[in-house]
């Protein structure tokens, strides 16, 4: 029986009975290959600066020929209205980094609310390069930082410069001209809490804030590159084509830092999950009819990914090189090719989607097949962007003192299953230490045997997991939590976490993080491609990644004209 023809036997198709379960999802390798979608965090700010027709002006641009001064944008944002102030510094080799730890960059900037006075701007132009020690204007909702990427700025700059378009062979190993190094928010600095965003915030979703800040380093980049230019150049100077204007994003370096933002967000993880799943579950549903417009519009779709992947000139270490996925891809669309001519024959049914995703699934490479069911939710917009709007989460956790621990060992065995089928007690499992670099500041995961003494900074869920259920299984399942705490207060914290997110099924990946076989990079990666939407995405000793945000998305101007491509993702190279 078909898949289709089974569920039809159950009742009504229900999109909460086609989602895929967390033992499926939550392996960290299946997490890796998720693709980016509507429903990814820089898509979802494109689809509703699109639909409203939100506004970016330049109202300042004071920048000297070695790149000292100051920048100004305002952002009307429906009835919201935004400020995006920019100093610029002339790039210097000392204390420039892409880590954390810098203290130069070649742009700093902030994303704030309403319009800024003078005195704002000066009193922000104080704090902002004092980092860590600065504090934040009021209404400021993020603060940014960015560096120029080099050869490739200069390059675009000596091209406009000479009436020329900067080559595409030579912008395309990583479509972007500058790189974020940093966007802080959330009270970071003083900036404004997330779950103080008012309801009718255009930002108050999860990470649209940074998105958008993402965004206006690339308005930034663009217009920096287009000024040197005319400085260099004169009136002979060139503006970037449109089409190349619109391929170039913003970069995006990520490391194992983000492995720390997975353990203590479990609720937002969850809930993207859930939202990609529903959507998902949503597209396979869609009706098609003889005329096979929803099949059609797939297949235009997935002719673009193909082309994009086919052009990527990407390196990838441990990554499945973009080639490889475009063969399946191919494979998808002659399949999908078939099924369209069947559906025109009407020898299909209402559905053909439910039976074509389920008949791939396995046969094609999980990043081919991941990138089908991403499209699929571009054939129910309304429902993703309606779910998208849900991804406003209070985080903490909270803990229920007079549960039964007959009940909390319910849970634990229930939810998670998957922790006691791990090997927890070899040498390889217990290999590696996550803790902070005294000098960098920033998370690392080393042997143990050269760490020496350190305080384990990684969650250990499955050995905490498995050393509450031991404990649980000597005590009296009538007591209560509150008073087996008392006995055992090292179970508060796995206790609590498993109290509060009991029966959410995606908010931790099946993983030992400590051992030697786990790939920092495979979570890194789900963070980076499928919920920020970062394109391109490529690995580094298995733990860092390079991509980058926005490939081919709207610029301002088609923005403000209403005329922005829905489908801008998967963009073509450009013609020279």
């Amino acid at each position: 029986m078909t898949l289709s023809a089974l569920l039809a036997t159950e009742g009504p198709l229900l999109p909460r009975a086609l989602m895929r379960g967390p033992e499926e999802v939550m392996r960290p390798e299946r997490l890796a290959a998720i693709q980016p979608s509507r429903v990814s965090a820089s898509r979802n700010l494109i689809a509703r600066a699109s639909r409203q027709r939100w506004t970016i002006t330049q109202k300042a641009f004071d920048i000297d020929e070695k790149g000292r001064g100051h920048a100004r944008y305002a952002i009307e944002a429906g009835s919201w209205r935004f400020s995006f102030p920019i100093f610029s510094f002339e790039p210097s080799s000392r204390e420039r980094t892409g880590r954390i730890i810098g203290r130069a960059w070649d742009m700093m900037g902030a994303l704030v609310e309403g319009d800024m006075s003078p005195a704002a701007v000066s009193a922000l132009q104080g704090e902002l390069p004092k980092l860590y020690e600065g504090r934040a204007t009021p209404n400021t909702l993020t603060w940014a930082r960015s560096n120029r990427s080099g050869r490739l700025f200069d390059l675009a700059v000596n091209a406009l410069a000479k009436g020329e378009q900067p080559p595409v062979e030579a912008l395309g190993g990583t479509c972007y001209l500058m790189r974020n190094t940093g966007i802080d928010g959330n009270g970071t600095f003083g900036t404004k809490s997330f779950l103080a965003f008012e309801k009718d915030h255009p930002l108050r979703a999860s990470l649209q804030a940074q998105m958008l800040t993402a965004y206006m380093m690339r308005v930034f980049a663009l217009d920096l590159v287009q000024h040197f230019a005319r400085l260099q150049g004169g009136t002979k100077a060139a503006g970037f084509a449109p089409d190349l204007a619109r391929f170039l994003g913003v970069g995006n370096g990520s490391a194992l830092g983000l492995m720390f933002f997975v353990n203590n967000h479990p609720r937002l993880i969850n809930q993207w999950l859930t939202i990609r799943e529903t959507a998902i579950a949503h597209g396979k549903l869609v009706p098609v009819g003889r005329d096979a417009a929803p099949l059609r519009t797939l297949a235009s779709l997935l002719e673009k990914a193909i082309v994009a992947r086919q052009q990527d000139r990407s390196e990838y270490e441990s990554f499945t090189p973009s080639l490889r996925i475009a063969e399946d891809l191919v494979v998808i669309r002659r399949e999908l090719d078939a099924l369209i001519a069947l559906a025109q024959a009407g020898e299909t049914g209402a559905t053909p989607l439910l039976d074509f995703t389920a008949s791939l699934d396995g046969r094609v490479h999980a990043e081919a097949f991941e990138t089908l069911l991403s499209l699929l939710i571009e054939l129910v917009p309304d429902v993703a962007d309606s779910l998208s709007d849900t991804l406003v989460i209070d985080e903490e956790l909270t803990g229920r003192p007079e549960m039964r621990l007959g009940r909390l060992r319910e849970i634990v065995r229930s939810d998670y299953r998957w922790a006691f089928d791990l090997d927890l007690t070899s040498e390889r499992s217990q290999r590696y230490v996550w803790y902070k670099s005294r000098t960098a500041e920033e998370p690392r995961r080393g042997p143990r045997e050269e760490i020496g003494e350190a305080h384990n900074l990684g969650l250990d869920l499955p050995r905490l997991i498995v050393a509450l259920d031991r404990d649980l299984s000597q005590a009296d399942p009538k007591t209560c939590v509150a008073r087996f705490l008392l006995q055992h207060p090292e179970h508060r914290l796995i206790a609590t976490r498993v109290q509060a997110l009991a029966g959410l099924p995606y908010h931790s990946p099946h993983a030992d993080i400590m051992s030697e076989d786990f790939v920092p990079a495979q979570i890194t990666r789900l963070l980076n491609v499928g919920i920020h939407g970062i394109d391109k995405a490529r690995d580094f000793l298995n733990r860092n990644l390079r991509g980058v945000i926005f490939h081919g998305a709207p610029t301002p101007a088609d923005l403000a004209a209403g005329t922005a491509d829905p489908h801008w993702f998967y963009p073509p190279e450009p013609r020279s």
